[in-house]
């Protein structure tokens, strides 16, 4: 797991063929490190090294978590709509010790592509599923959830483990 202020956090990534061998092994690569880390809800391909556009989420498990894709791996993801914007607090696994009041929609749909077929994906996320999502697409800007904080009013310590 790569940790800010590596380049590659702060980098726009690439689009990928998401039938490519290389990128259905990332993917299985970033559903294997949410599944060992139990307080991970998401995480993006540059977290691990890879400037690629894939990311993977699971927030079911999460208490804040509304709405529910599932464990999902998505390819060259975008957002499509985004609405009903609220602030909330957000931490990373890539930003050690700090969380942040950031303001993201509570609604959004994401298109993007499945790994290995290829094949078209939808999702509706609302709430916290819908945080974690956008906070993923922000790491394939090459953007950490520190860019998008108001003022250091809005960091705060890390207390626990849990988070965003």
């Amino acid at each position: 797991m790569l940790s800010a202020p590596h380049p590659v956090l702060s980098s726009p990534a690439e689009q990928v063929d998401p039938t490519a061998p290389a990128v259905v092994a990332a993917a299985a690569d970033l559903l294997a490190t949410l599944r060992h880390e139990p307080a991970m809800t998401g995480l993006a391909a540059p977290q691990i090294g890879l400037s690629w556009r894939l990311i993977a989420f699971d927030v079911r498990h999460h208490p804040r978590a509304r709405s529910g894709a599932g464990e999902l791996v998505v390819v060259n993801p975008r957002l499509a709509e985004a609405a009903r914007w609220d602030c909330g607090r957000e931490g990373c696994a890539s930003v050690a010790g700090l969380t942040a009041d950031v303001r993201r929609a509570t609604h959004i749909t994401v298109r993007g592509r499945l790994p290995g077929s290829g094949q078209p994906v939808t999702i509706e996320a609302d709430a916290f599923e819908a945080r974690c999502i956008q906070h993923q697409l922000d790491h394939l800007d090459g953007i950490l959830f520190l860019d998008r904080v108001s003022g250091a009013l809005s960091l705060h310590r890390r207390l626990h483990s849990c988070g965003g």
